[in-house]
């Protein structure tokens, strides 16, 4: 297993971060660091603990321990320079419905204190990328699903974060979405030095466009590198990303009822058993 906790060139550093809803640990101890200039993939099965992850390192939720620093922001300490340099894209597009698709983005503008030239430059250049400048005086409620959501990568886009946290990337948009984000993705890593922090059940799209690939389940990290080293681990030396994630997330039934116990701080029958068996 690669180790990719070396702070070198990192931009974002995670340490021991931990989630906890009374008993259950939803995340739990996880060492994390993403490079700078990489699309780094967050994987795992439902449940797994990865959008809690992801929401942590957002500032969406407060975790229970550890720490996460952005561009040597401590997320705690310097909350809101923090989220300055932070663009997020969630699995649904939240948007202002009231709103034009310019008003919007001038909104966004706003809140993270560009100027009004800037703001405009921005909105015009964005708008065309996305091909939304037709559409740019029409309020966001007569926009469809995959609309609204080039609309929130527009706005997450428009202060230029050096981070972009993005769950469910593809979810509503068409094929041509699909290649335009994609090949979005590999222009700001390389173009802009951005890094990208990515979560996606498209196994397809995270095998393309990732650099790096961590596995979360049951809220650890399983397994982490590039996809060759994941090959490696998982012993499908040719195999998709798709075969390893599932060699590599494959437990038996009593291994899962351990796991699951443990996260919410129950017995399993099989431990029980064991320490009759030791009493005896």
């Amino acid at each position: 297993m690669t180790d990719t906790t070396d702070s070198t060139e990192a931009l974002v550093l995670v340490r021991g971060l931990t989630k906890r809803y009374g008993d259950f640990t939803a995340v739990d101890n996880i060492e994390l660091t993403v490079p700078v200039g990489q699309v780094f993939g967050v994987l795992g099965p439902n449940g797994a603990g990865k959008t809690t992850t992801m929401r942590m390192i957002t500032g969406l939720i407060e975790p229970t321990d550890g720490s996460i620093v952005i561009d040597d922001f401590d997320l705690n300490e310097d909350t809101v320079e923090a989220k300055k340099v932070t663009g997020f894209i969630p699995d649904r597009p939240y948007v202002y419905d009231k709103l034009t698709a310019f008003e919007y983005l001038r909104f966004i503008g706003g809140l993270y204190g560009m100027t009004h030239s800037d703001i405009a430059d921005r909105i015009d250049e964005l708008l065309t990328l996305f091909e939304l400048r037709e559409w740019s005086g029409n309020l966001i409620e007569s926009f469809s699903h995959g609309m609204k959501q080039r609309l929130v990568f527009a706005g997450a886009l428009l202060p230029r974060p050096r981070l972009l946290v993005i769950d469910e990337p593809m979810v509503g948009l068409d094929p041509k979405g699909h290649h335009l984000v994609k090949t979005l993705f590999r222009s700001l890593v390389e173009e802009e030095e951005m890094s990208i922090l990515l979560s996606t059940h498209t196994l397809e799209v995270a095998e393309e466009v990732c650099d790096q690939i961590v596995i979360i389940n049951h809220g650890h990290i399983i397994a982490r590198g590039t996809l060759g080293e994941l090959r490696l681990e998982s012993g499908e030396t040719d195999g998709t990303l798709e075969q390893v994630f599932l060699r590599i997330t494959e437990e038996s039934q009593d291994e899962r009822d351990q796991s699951v116990a443990r996260r919410f701080g129950r017995e399993t029958d099989s431990d029980t058993g064991h320490r009759a068996e030791e009493a005896s």
